[in-house]
């Protein structure tokens, strides 16, 4: 009898760990980009992959174990909704996304790089870029998190280097991000 309950409470503890492991937390990246000469870009509105900021932040989620909804998992949700094919997506309009995604958070924010000064004595271009977000718990539509990061390059080719300075921003944000995350899934919050 003592073994058949061991056995019963070891399944129990199993499928609950797995269970536990398959229930990642959900993330939709909606950050609008603007490179250095160029127009403001983002996935939801014209149809391409995640921005550089994004691929970014993604894969540092990743590495946490959180789950990335990517475009081709929200398209159809984005083709049957016109109102989400705006580049400006009003905070409210991407809760309703997240909402159909069943994502439990998203980040919705702006990146944007600039170019500066030519670095002295070289054909080489400063490069900065800002990246501003909001991290909001969707189930409730509370803003859990402000995030703001900041990132440089210098590079010949100011576009080259403008993605460089925006990728540097975004790990930077990635990390406050996981941080924020991490809080909000800890237990004892």
């Amino acid at each position: 009898m003592k073994r058949f309950i061991f056995l019963i409470l070891f399944a129990l503890i199993l499928t609950l760990s797995c269970a536990a492991e398959k229930a990642k937390t959900k993330v939709i990246l909606l950050i609008s980009e603007q490179n250095i000469e160029g127009p403001q870009r983002a996935w939801w509105a014209s149809e391409i992959d995640l921005s550089a900021t994004e691929a970014a932040i993604a894969q540092r989620l990743l590495e946490q174990g959180y789950e990335i909804l990517e475009p081709s998992n929200l398209n159809k949700i984005i083709q049957q909704k016109p109102a989400f094919r705006t580049l400006l997506l009003s905070e409210g309009e991407s809760i309703k996304l997240g909402n159909l995604a069943k994502a439990d958070y998203l980040v919705l924010g702006k990146a944007i790089a600039s170019g500066g000064a030519n670095v002295p004595q070289s054909n080489m271009v400063s490069c900065f870029a800002n990246v501003t977000a909001k991290l909001i718990r969707v189930k409730d539509g509370q803003v859990v998190a402000y995030l703001d990061a900041t990132g440089n390059s210098a590079h010949m080719d100011v576009i080259t280097g403008g993605k460089e300075a925006l990728s540097n921003a975004a790990l930077d944000l990635a990390v406050k991000l996981s941080d924020a995350l991490n809080k909000e899934r800890s237990p004892d919050k």
